[in-house]
Parts: C-alpha cells; structure tokens; sequence
C-alpha cells in the first residue's frame, strides 16, 4: 500500500481546495512572501494557461508549484533548451527551475593531439 501524500499535515485534495493567501500561510518565508505580494502579470498567464492544457513551455523558473499544477507536464528553460519536468505532489512550494539544472557534468576525456608535449608522440590510429 502506498503511503498517502501530505504536506505539513494536509491531503493533496484539501491543499487543491485551499486559495492561494490560504496556501501561502502554511509555505516557507520566502514563497510566502513571493505569494501575498502578488504574481507579476506573466505568472498569472502562466498560471491560466496551465490549468487548462498539459504541456506548457514556460521561462518562468522561479514560479512556485501551486497543488494545481501537480501531475501536469511543464517545458522549463534552462538557458539552452526546454526539459520536461512532470510535476508530482512532493513538488509543491519548490520553484520549477529547481528541477531543470542549468549546468551539466562535464566529462573529461583523453587530451588530443597536441595538446601537451607528451601527447604529440602518441600514435594516431
């Protein structure tokens, strides 16, 4: 059987049923803040466009997960492409660019040829 999801003791069903100052009161300072000062305009658009369809792209990397965002598809920017992010409950009152990492692991090979003085007695094959 698989645990039930709660956030600081409320079902995903009671949080989705919360208005957002509701919401606000049980998140963390900061989101808090961010929230009772209002969203900028393009927040608001986002946040229409994402109730009705699945799969938005979106630049907005410091929007906050709302409840009603959960199990929806999101395309956020990480400065060069769009990375999927499917939204699960355990999301809520993180921000969207906490899940699409800007910067990769750089993977080191072998030096090329010519690289240092010792590599251009390498063979090449």
């Amino acid at each position: 059987m698989a645990k039930e999801f709660k956030y600081k003791g409320k079902s995903l069903e009671e949080l989705q049923a919360m208005s957002n100052s509701e919401l606000a009161d049980i998140l963390p300072a900061s989101k808090r803040r961010k929230i009772k000062r209002g969203f900028t305009s393009e927040e608001k658009k986002f946040a229409e466009k994402i109730k009705f369809k699945n799969n938005v792209k979106t630049h907005l990397r410091d929007m906050i997960i709302l409840p009603y965002m959960v199990n929806k598809t999101i395309k956020v920017h990480n400065g060069k492409e769009y990375k999927q992010v499917i939204v699960q409950p355990e999301m809520i009152g993180h921000c969207l660019g906490e899940f699409s990492l800007t910067r990769s692991k750089s993977k080191h090979s072998a030096p090329g040829v010519g690289a240092t003085r010792s590599s251009s007695a390498l063979s090449v094959r």
